[in-house]
C-alpha cells in the first residue's frame, strides 16, 4: 500500500516537472520569435560611440591622392557622415561639436578637394549632414558645390561625367545626390541619382541579383556590392514611387537582397567574394549589407520575416570583429578591379581602416532609427 502511494506521488511529480519544462520551452520559443531576435551581442549605441571616439582620436585625415585627384578620402567622409547622423539622432551635442570641429578644418585649413572625380566629390555628404543637423551656410555651400559638380559636364545620355561603371559609384553618386535633396528639397537631385542607379543596375547587375565589380571584373566582390546595397538603400529612403526609375531600382534592390540572404554565412557574416565560401569573412561588406537590409525592413520594402533576423544576425556576428577600442578587424584593403580571382582571394585584411569603421556607424544608425 505504501509503495503504491509513493509510486503515485512520483508519477505526479514527474507530470509537474514535464509541464514546467514544457512551459519554459514554450516561453523560450515565443521569446525567440519576438524580443529574442532583437537581442544584441553588443549595444549599437555603445559600439558606435567607441568607433566614433576612435575616429576623433586620429590627428590626421585619411587622404585620397591618386592620378591628379586630391581630397579627404571617401572612407573618412563616410565615417564622419555616419557619426554625425547617429549622434544627431541621439541629440548628443558634445560629440557633434567635436565632429564639427574636426571637419571645420577642411574649410579652415584649405585642405584641397580637386572635385573632378567620383571618389573626391562624395565628401559632400558630410558637410551636408552637418547642415541638416543645425544649419550653417558654409556646410550647405560646400556640399552643394560638390553635388552639382558631379553634373557639371554631363554625358549625352544625361549621366554624370564621373560615370565609370565601377559598382562603388552607386553609393558615391546616389548618396551625395540624395543628401543634396535632403538639404534643399529640390527633386532634381533625386532624379539625377535615380537615372544613375537605373543605368548601373541595367549594366552591372547579374541574373543572380549581385553585381560584377565592373565590366571587365566578373566577380562578386563583397565591399563593392556593399556600396551598391548601401547606395540603393539610401536612394530608396527618399525616392518617390512615381519616379520613372523607381520600379526598376526597387526590383534591382529586392533581387539583390534575396540573393544576399542566401549567401549569408551561418554565423551572420558575408565573404570577400560573396558566392565563394572559401574566401575570407569580411567585415565592411557585412556592415554594409546589414545596413541596407535594416533600412529595407524599417521602410517596409522588405518583409520582416526573414530579413529582420538576418539583420540582427549580421550585427551580432560583426560585434565579434570590433574590439574594446572601437576598431574593426578583417577589413579588406582598397581594391581595384581585376580579372584574376586570386587577386580578390588574397587581398590583405587590416584593422581600424575607415572602409570598415564607416559602415559600422551606418549600420548602428539604421538599427537605432525608426525611419518615420
Amino acid at each position: 500500500m505504501l509503495t503504491e502511494v509513493i509510486r503515485e506521488k512520483l508519477t505526479s511529480m514527474k507530470t509537474i516537472i514535464i509541464w514546467i519544462t514544457a512551459l519554459i520551452l514554450l516561453h523560450s520559443c515565443s521569446g525567440d520569435k519576438s524580443s529574442g531576435t532583437d537581442k544584441f551581442l553588443k549595444s549599437p549605441a555603445e559600439t558606435a560611440r567607441l568607433v566614433t571616439n576612435d575616429l576623433l582620436s586620429r590627428s590626421e585625415f585619411m587622404m585620397y591622392n591618386t592620378e591628379g585627384v586630391s581630397a579627404v578620402h571617401y572612407a573618412e567622409a563616410c565615417a564622419g557622415y555616419g557619426a554625425v547622423k547617429l549622434f544627431s539622432l541621439q541629440k548628443d551635442e558634445e560629440i557633434i561639436g567635436k565632429l564639427r570641429e574636426r571637419y571645420d578644418r577642411v574649410i579652415d585649413e584649405h585642405i584641397p578637394n580637386t572635385s573632378n572625380h567620383v571618389d573626391a566629390n562624395v565628401y559632400g555628404i558630410l558637410p551636408l549632414e552637418l547642415y541638416l543637423h543645425n544649419g550653417g551656410s558654409k556646410y550647405l555651400n560646400q556640399g552643394i558645390e560638390l553635388a552639382d559638380g558631379q553634373w557639371k559636364d554631363t554625358l549625352p545620355n544625361g549621366l554624370s561625367s564621373q560615370t565609370r561603371y565601377w559598382i562603388d559609384d552607386v553609393y558615391m553618386i546616389c548618396c551625395l545626390q540624395a543628401q543634396a535633396f535632403r538639404a534643399t528639397g529640390k527633386m532634381i537631385y533625386l532624379e539625377r541619382a535615380a537615372l544613375e542607379a537605373d543605368i548601373y543596375i541595367q549594366k552591372l547587375q547579374q541574373a543572380n541579383g549581385l553585381f560584377y565589380h565592373g565590366p571587365d571584373a566578373s566577380f562578386f566582390w563583397g565591399r563593392g556590392n556593399g556600396w551598391v546595397a548601401a547606395g540603393l538603400a539610401e536612394l530608396l529612403t527618399d525616392l518617390p514611387e512615381n519616379n520613372p526609375h523607381y520600379q526598376q531600382i526597387l526590383r534591382g534592390y529586392k533581387k539583390m537582397m534575396e540573393t544576399l540572404l542566401k549567401f549569408q554565412d551561418e554565423d551572420g557574416m558575408w565573404h570577400q567574394l560573396i558566392d565563394k565560401q572559401e574566401s575570407f569573412k569580411e567585415s565592411s561588406s557585412t556592415a554594409m549589407f546589414g545596413f541596407a537590409i535594416t533600412i529595407g525592413v524599417k521602410k517596409g520594402i522588405l518583409p520582416a520575416d526573414p530579413y529582420h533576423r538576418a539583420s540582427i544576425k549580421a550585427w551580432n556576428a560583426l560585434s565579434n570583429y570590433i574590439d574594446e577600442d572601437g576598431q574593426v578587424r578583417e577589413v579588406c584593403v582598397g581594391t581595384g578591379q581585376s580579372d584574376d580571382i586570386d587577386y580578390y582571394l588574397t587581398r590583405p585584411r587590416i584593422k581600424g581602416d575607415l572602409h570598415g569603421q564607416a559602415p559600422v556607424l551606418w549600420f548602428a544608425y539604421s538599427l537605432l532609427n525608426d525611419y518615420r
